[in-house]
């Protein structure tokens, strides 16, 4: 192709650069090459991913999921700071996927921006590809699209999408919570990918330390952990009668999402330390805690209902996967309107 038609293609006119999302797939092809086993049929640059299901299940259920990273994208992209957003994309989906107890198989994105950057892509994929393959999961297909006068001054947005796999028999469903079974909390990284309308809000009008400031947008964007491995690596082992996982309304709306109508959670507030950016938040937004446990995840990133037999096991399996595990409450029989109680 000559140097003056490009200069005079029209779709480049346009806004759209064909040139660009080809010099991205050549930068990504072999991020994403290292996420594929042997399961994944077929070459990257297809029209459609192509995975076979694993031989090692019998009465196979699939799960599937999709989220985004909400408007934690814009705090990162406004701060040169994309390198975990990937990851916070990928948690987003495998972590709703590992509440049902299925193992993540594989996983798409889909990128859409104003101009496409390269350089931002690239990270941003990368970050995907390599929370992929913590997560045990094939990064099996994306798309790519630049909408000039849709998005603008070069804003990107991010989804994703995830399968998962389960047995029949193994799925983990609610109706097997009972009274006083234990309520086990993970630890989040911070706030993970929720609520960020407000953080972002809390910094504009924050008016102390540039140095604090800083630090609060670099605990804000640390990535969202990733749970599959340790619930699975716990599931081995020890029966898990539900699991929530605690994103988008905290813990007063995901986990009665877990427990049967009839019962409860009783939560021991001060069962685990409420993280500084979590307390920031709350000072400077002057934020009621009943509102900062209906927004964020307050520190605790999953919660796990289990019988008290396992809790000890339970417990030592957490830590060591390097994660902190805490006993933050007990289901109990319902006597009030609520489902969640804090004491």
């Amino acid at each position: 192709m000559t140097k003056e038609i490009l200069e005079n293609d029209p779709y480049k006119l346009a806004g759209v650069d064909i040139e660009a999302g080809e010099d991205l797939i050549k930068k990504i092809k072999n991020d994403v090459a290292s996420t594929h086993g042997k399961n994944v049929i077929g070459n990257i640059g297809g029209f459609a991913g192509m995975f076979k299901l694993p031989k090692e299940f019998q009465n196979p259920i699939l799960v599937a999921c999709t989220d985004g990273v909400g408007t934690k994208v814009a705090l990162a992209q406004e701060f040169g700071d994309l390198h975990g957003i990937g990851q916070d994309l990928v948690a987003m989906c495998v972590n709703d996927l590992i509440v049902c107890g299925a193992k993540p198989l594989f996983f798409l994105d889909y990128y859409a921006t104003s101009k496409l950057n390269v350089r931002e892509a690239s990270i941003v994929i990368k970050s995907i590809a390599d929370a992929c393959i913590d997560s045990g999961c094939s990064l099996l297909g994306g798309e790519t699209a630049e909408m000039p006068g849709h998005y603008k001054d070069n804003n990107f947005d991010l989804a994703g999408f995830s399968v998962g796999c389960v047995e029949e028999e193994k799925v983990i469903l609610s109706e097997k919570v009972s009274s006083e079974n234990i309520l086990i909390g993970i630890e989040s990284s911070g706030p993970h990918s929720n609520g960020f309308s407000l953080i972002r809000k809390v910094l504009d009008n924050f008016k102390g330390s540039e140095v604090i400031k800083r630090e609060m947008i670099k605990k804000a964007l640390v990535p969202t952990y990733l749970y599959p491995t340790v619930i699975l690596n716990i599931l081995k082992k020890y029966k898990i009668n539900s699991i929530s996982h605690i994103t988008g309304g905290g813990l007063l709306e995901n986990l009665p999402r877990s427990i049967p109508m009839h019962l409860s959670a009783e939560i021991d507030s001060q069962s685990w330390q409420m993280p500084e950016i979590f307390e920031w938040i709350k000072n400077e937004g002057n934020v009621l805690q009943k509102d900062m446990y209906r927004i964020f995840n307050c520190g605790i990133g999953m919660v796990l209902v289990v019988s008290e037999e396992y809790v000890g096991d339970i417990l030592n399996e957490i830590s060591s996967n390097k994660f902190n595990g805490y006993v933050i409450g007990k289901v109990k029989d319902k006597n009030q309107e609520e489902s969640v109680i804090f004491k």
